[in-house]
């Protein structure tokens, strides 16, 4: 696998501002994804120039759009929103829930997760119509309410083609992990009951165990960063396809942030977030 340097070409969305983007305002799923471009033509505009970005590229270079989905809120966002983050992380994170809620591990979305990827997944069919590209190869975490938020959004229509109602499960997607019982996942063979083949399928060399999740070592950000550039090298090796989707959590999507040399985004659930990315070989 070769190695490759990272960075955002901005001027499409307004989430691709380094400067002016600020999460609360714009939301989760703004118009348009986005785009800034408001006119009637506006998604074919993108995608030629797209092409026309790929097309005159020089040897070693590849742009790429993909689309960023933090899934909907889980059982440990409400977790830690109820006892606040400093107590979460100090303490309530190691346990497995409470007696009002169980969080760890692999928590399911809430009803507003699931209404959130529900949300999502109008949006997609909202835009479509109006010449939105659709992706091509979709990726996703192996933690169920990433899978569950995939599901909800694009396998549960069958409007929508049948290369977005499939999904590689990479185990580099998954969250932050360490310490928080919220973030182990589970076993290969009932993430593979859950979400079955030939939908679902796995990266060769899947582990049947968690083999990552340590109970007294938190992983690091420049950790989650060199994770999220292996996933950015990989995708950029074995895709010709130009469109791209992850479903997976904020703190990957902000591993591919520092990846890509952007600050952090402060994703809500259930957002998108689209970027165009060019890789150069270096």
């Amino acid at each position: 696998m070769s190695s490759r340097k990272f960075s955002i070409v901005s001027g499409f969305f307004l989430q691709d501002d380094q400067v002016h983007a600020t999460p609360a305002t714009i939301g989760a799923l703004p118009p348009r994804f986005g785009l800034v471009d408001d006119s009637p033509e506006c998604w074919s505009k993108f995608k030629s120039r797209i092409a026309e970005l790929n097309d005159n590229a020089s040897s070693g270079t590849t742009y790429k759009v993909f689309f960023l989905g933090r899934h909907g809120q889980g059982w440990h966002n409400v977790a830690e929103a109820k006892y606040g983050t400093r107590a979460w992380d100090d303490y309530y994170s190691k346990l497995y829930g409470d007696s009002e809620m169980t969080w760890g591990p692999d928590p399911l979305l809430t009803a507003l997760g699931v209404q959130q990827a529900e949300t999502a997944r109008t949006a997609w069919l909202k835009e479509i119509p109006n010449g939105m590209p659709t992706p091509q190869r979709c990726f996703a975490s192996p933690l169920h309410r990433a899978l569950s938020t995939w599901q909800i959004t694009f396998a549960s229509d069958e409007s929508f083609p049948q290369v977005m109602r499939k999904v590689m499960i990479l185990e580099n997607l998954r969250e932050e992990h360490g310490v928080h019982t919220c973030d182990m996942r589970d076993s290969r063979s009932l993430i593979e009951r859950n979400f079955p083949p030939p939908t679902y399928g796995f990266e060769l060399g899947f582990t049947e165990e968690d083999a990552v999740w340590q109970a007294d070592v938190r992983e690091t950000k420049d950790h989650i960063k060199g994770r999220a550039q292996s996933v950015l090298d990989r995708i950029f090796d074995d895709t010709e396809e130009t469109y791209i989707s992850i479903t997976a959590h904020g703190g990957i999507i902000n591993g591919i942030l520092a990846a890509v040399g952007r600050p952090s985004y402060s994703l809500p659930t259930g957002g998108v977030l689209p970027l165009v990315i060019r890789g150069d070989d270096v």
